[in-house]
C-alpha cells in the first residue's frame, strides 16, 4: 500500500523556533565523529522539519540495528492484547522441549517481563555464549547460562533477552514478527516495505537486523506519543504504552558522570528513559526521541559512535526551539530552515579524480591486503583499479564475489544495484588512491586505500558492522534480492 504523507507544517506555525534546528544542524555538521543521515521532527503531529544528507534519500530503507527492539515491544505488547503472551508466565512455560535441558532455578523462574525489561539476571551480555550453545535454536542457548542473580534484581543490555521475546511472539503467533505487525501496526501507519534479518530462516531476529526508512521510525514514535491511537483508531493498547516507556529497572551506576548520560535514567520494555522523555535507539545513531511535555518526535539515522552527543545537541539546541504556542513573524527562519534541509549533503572525498601523473601504472593495476590480510574486512582479498573511456572503476574482491564501484569526478556514485553503494574517491598522490564507499541501507563507510608502490590495500571501517560478515550482507535483506537473509 502506498503511505499517506504525514501531514506538513511550518515550524513557526507549530511553535518550533526554526533557528534552534538550525543549531542543531550546524552542531551535528561541524562534530567530525557525527556523520548524519536523516532527520525528521514532528510537532502537535505535524512534519516541521525533514531532511536527508545525499547520498542518503527518503525512501531508501536504513539498518536501525537495536531500535529495532522498539518494533519487538510492539508486536508484544499486541500478543498480550490479544491473549497469546503472558508477562507473568515463565519463559520455559513457552519451551516445554527444553524443560529437561533447562535446570538452573534462576533460568526456570524468568518471567516474560524479564526478559522485556533485559532484568533476566545476567550481569553481563550473553550474546555470544548463547549462540555459541545452541546456534539452531539460541532460546536454549540463552536459557543455558545460568543468571547471576536472581530475575528482576538487575540490568544487563543482553540481546538474547530481545531474541527470546521476539521468539516467543513468533511462535505463538505462528507468523514473523513482520508478518505479524503488518496488518496490526505497519500498514495502519502507512509503513511501506521493511526488512528483517532472520535466524534461523523464518524467524526475525528481534533485538536488531531490521532495514526501514526514517518515516517509520517517525511514524512509530508519534504512535506512543499518541497512547497507541493513529488518526482516531487505537491500534496499540493504553496499558501498553504506559508499561513500555516507564522504567522497570534501574541502570544507573550511581556516578555523577550516570546523572547526565542518557544510558542511566532506567529501562522499560525495550525502550530506554531518557533525560527527556523515553527513546528507542539502535547502535551509531539510529534514534526514535518521543517527548510527551513538548509533543514533539525527532528521528535520525546516522553513523557515530558517539551517541551520547547527538543526543546532548538535541538537549541543546532542539529541546529549546519548542516554544508554548506559534511564532508570529518568523517565515524568513522557516524559509531559510526550508532551503538548508532540501540541499543536505555529505561531503565527497577530497581528491584528484585523475593520476597526477602517468595513468598507464594504475589502469589494471591490482592490490592485496597490506600485511596479508584485511582486518577489518577479512574476506576482502584484492581490489583492483581499471579504466575505460576515462571513466575509473574500483573493484573489491571477496572470493568469488565482487563489488564494482565507479569512481566519478566529482560527488557520490550511486548505485542501486543488489548491494546499494555511493562511492567517491581519487588520487591524494601518485602513489595513492583513497576512495569512500557508502553502503546505503546501514550506518557504515568503508575507505579502501590502494598503494602503488607496494601492490597493498587497506580497508578500514567507520562505525564497525555489528552483524559481520562479507559485503554483499551490508543491504536489507529483501526477499526479491538474491543472497540470504541469515545471521551476519
Amino acid at each position: 500500500m502506498s503511505a499517506r504523507p504525514l501531514p506538513v507544517s511550518t515550524p513557526s506555525e507549530q511553535g518550533v523556533d526554526a533557528r534552534g534546528i538550525q543549531a542543531f544542524l550546524d552542531a551535528v555538521e561541524a562534530a567530525p565523529d557525527i556523520e548524519p543521515h536523516s532527520l525528521m521532527i514532528l510537532r502537535h503531529g505535524r512534519l516541521v522539519a525533514s531532511g536527508w544528507w545525499a547520498p542518503y534519500t527518503a525512501d531508501r530503507p536504513h539498518l536501525l540495528y537495536s531500535l529495532s527492539k522498539s518494533f519487538t515491544s510492539t508486536a508484544a505488547g499486541l500478543a498480550v492484547a490479544e491473549g497469546l503472551l503472558d508477562l507473568d508466565a515463565p519463559v520455559i512455560s513457552y519451551f516445554p522441549e527444553f524443560e529437561a535441558d533447562i535446570t538452573d532455578p534462576r533460568s526456570r523462574a524468568m518471567l516474560v517481563r524479564h526478559v522485556a525489561s533485559m532484568a533476566s539476571g545476567h550481569l553481563a551480555e550473553t550474546n555470544a555464549e548463547a549462540f555459541r550453545l545452541d546456534r539452531e535454536e539460541p532460546v536454549r542457548g540463552f536459557l543455558l547460562i545460568p543468571p547471576d542473580r536472581d530475575p528482576g534484581t538487575v540490568f544487563a543490555y543482553n540481546q538474547p533477552t530481545t531474541y527470546t521475546l521476539a521468539a516467543l511472539v513468533q511462535r505463538l503467533s505462528g507468523q514473523s514478527l513482520t508478518e505479524y505487525l503488518r496488518p496490526r501496526i505497519l500498514d495502519p501507519l502507512g509503513i511501506g516495505e521493511v526488512a528483517w534479518i532472520q535466524h534461523p530462516r523464518g524467524r526475525d531476529l528481534g533485538f536488531s537486523g531490521l532495514h526501514a526508512t526514517t518515516d517509520a521510525i517517525a511514524r512509530l514514535g508519534q504512535l506512543y506519543l499518541r497512547d497507541g491511537v493513529w488518526q482516531g483508531r487505537r491500534l496499540l493498547p493504553s496499558a501498553w504504552v504506559a508499561q513500555a516507556t516507564r522504567p522497570h529497572i534501574s541502570t544507573a551506576d550511581g556516578t555523577a558522570e550516570g546523572a547526565v548520560s542518557d544510558w542511566q535514567q532506567g529501562y522499560g520494555f525495550q525502550f530506554w528513559m531518557s533525560r527527556h522523555g523515553f527513546r528507542g535507539d539502535g547502535a551509531y545513531g539510529q534514534f526514535c526521541v518521543v517527548l510527551p511535555e513538548q509533543d514533539a518526535v525527532i528521528a535520525t539515522t546516522a553513523a557515530t559512535v558517539e551517541m551520547q552527543k547527538l543526543l546532548d545537541a538535541m538537549w541543546r539546541h532542539l529541546l529549546p526551539a519548542f516554544g508554548p504556542g506559534p511564532l508570529d513573524g518568523r517565515a524568513d527562519d522557516d524559509k531559510a530552515l526550508q532551503h538548508r534541509l532540501d540541499r543536505l549533503a555529505l561531503p565527497p572525498v577530497a581528491v584528484q579524480p585523475v593520476p597526477p601523473a602517468d595513468r598507464g601504472p594504475w589502469a589494471g593495476a591490482r592490490f592485496t591486503p597490506w600485511g596479508g590480510r584485511c582486518t577489518d574486512q577479512p574476506s576482502l582479498t584484492a581490489v583492483e583499479v581499471t579504466e575505460r573511456d576515462g571513466t575509473w572503476t574500483l573493484t573489491l574482491r571477496e572470493g568469488g564475489n565482487s563489488l564494482h564501484l565507479c569512481l566519478p569526478d566529482s560527488g557520490w556514485a550511486v548505485d542501486d544495484g543488489p548491494i546499494p553503494t555511493a562511492a567517491s574517491g581519487g588520487w591524494t598522490d601518485r602513489n595513492t588512491l583513497s576512495a569512500d564507499v557508502l553502503f546505503l541501507e546501514t550506518p557504515h563507510r568503508l575507505t579502501v586505500t590502494c598503494t602503488l608502490d607496494d601492490g597493498t590495500f587497506t580497508a578500514r571501517w567507520h562505525t564497525t558492522p555489528l552483524h559481520g560478515g562479507p559485503l554483499r550482507r551490508h543491504r536489507a535483506p529483501f526477499t526479491s534480492r538474491a543472497g540470504s537473509a541469515s545471521r551476519g
